[in-house]
């Protein structure tokens, strides 16, 4: 099932059948994984600790399934921070927490050798998108305009229909998976990561969100689940509203799958963990519930290079 370095995992058809489906997509990542997931749904037997690091974005998803899984596996202590996806995949590939939790594909951001023993579980899929100042008219951007803004090139609302004002453009620090996502979709998928750094950079998607609530004339991007209509807006792009049904078929085109990669020879405890994950209790209601898509609402796939394709 893998035939090269951090390949990646596809989860179809979790109808009916995703405790098969977890099932298999952690052969090789852990040690029993049938007697791992029959011990964490029972609530009995699987006990250990769980550590993690990586994107911010979906930490909130992270650690409200973990509370349900500990809750339920009262031996588990699973704990963990989200320091953005570079900082988690190698954190994960050092061996200094047991998941990496990543917007964007290991092999992206990391050395071969370091990503030829982990293993993806893909656990959900995240839309992104452009967020602009309450004071701000511009509604709409296509990604060109996009691409001039965060390359520096476009400085003024007025250039793209707005009011005479400065720009100020709030950017995510390099290393940052929702960066990384954002830019490949509107430089291209491959292009190296811009040095444009705008008038600021952020570590974390609260960072952005906190700074987007108080500046003037501004603009970031964010995932779904952080969007906030009181404090900002998020807007068009291309003439598509950013929501998560025009995401299902690449109508919206700035998204990702979100990754949580471990080692082969994972602990029983994180192995547990990575199948609830998958499991009906976080793909059933979680999932939606802290603004993602379930991987089994999408009708396309994206691969490592950016390309999509039909399922």
């Amino acid at each position: 099932m893998f035939d090269h370095a951090c390949s990646r995992r596809q989860f179809l058809g979790f109808a009916g059948g995703l405790a098969a489906v977890a099932g298999l997509g952690l052969a090789g990542c852990g040690g029993d994984t049938a007697s791992a997931g029959s011990a964490a749904a029972e609530g009995s037997t699987v006990a250990g600790t769980v550590t993690y690091d990586g994107a911010s974005s979906f930490q909130a998803l992270v650690e409200a399934a973990a509370e349900q899984f500990m809750n339920d596996n009262p031996d588990v202590s699973i704990t963990g921070s989200g320091n953005g996806s570079g900082t988690g995949l190698t954190a994960v590939a050092d061996g200094t927490v047991t998941i990496g939790n990543s917007d964007v594909f290991a092999e992206t951001k990391l050395e071969a050798d370091q990503c030829a023993d982990l293993v993806d579980h893909e656990v959900a899929v995240v839309g992104m998108g452009p967020v602009v100042s309450k004071n701000v008219t511009v509604d709409d951007l296509t990604i060109e305009q996009l691409a001039g803004i965060f390359s520096g090139e476009i400085t003024n609302w007025s250039e793209v229909g707005g009011e005479d004002a400065a720009i100020y453009v709030l950017n995510r620090k390099s290393g940052s998976g929702t960066r990384a996502t954002f830019e490949a979709a509107v430089f291209g998928a491959g292009a190296a990561e811009s040095t444009f750094k705008g008038e600021a950079e952020l570590d974390k998607s609260g960072d952005v969100v906190t700074q987007m609530g108080s500046t003037d004339n501004a603009i970031s991007y964010l995932d779904f689940s952080h969007f906030d209509d009181e404090s900002f807006t998020a807007i068009k792009v291309n003439g598509v509203e950013p929501t998560s049904e025009n995401v299902y078929d690449n109508s919206f085109p700035i998204w990702a799958t979100e990754h949580m990669y471990c080692k082969q020879d994972a602990d029983e405890a994180t192995t547990a963990f990575l199948e609830y994950m998958l499991s009906e209790d976080v793909q059933g209601s979680l999932v939606e519930e802290h603004g993602f898509i379930p991987v089994s609402k999408m009708t396309v796939v994206k691969d490592a290079e950016g390309n999509v394709s039909e399922k």
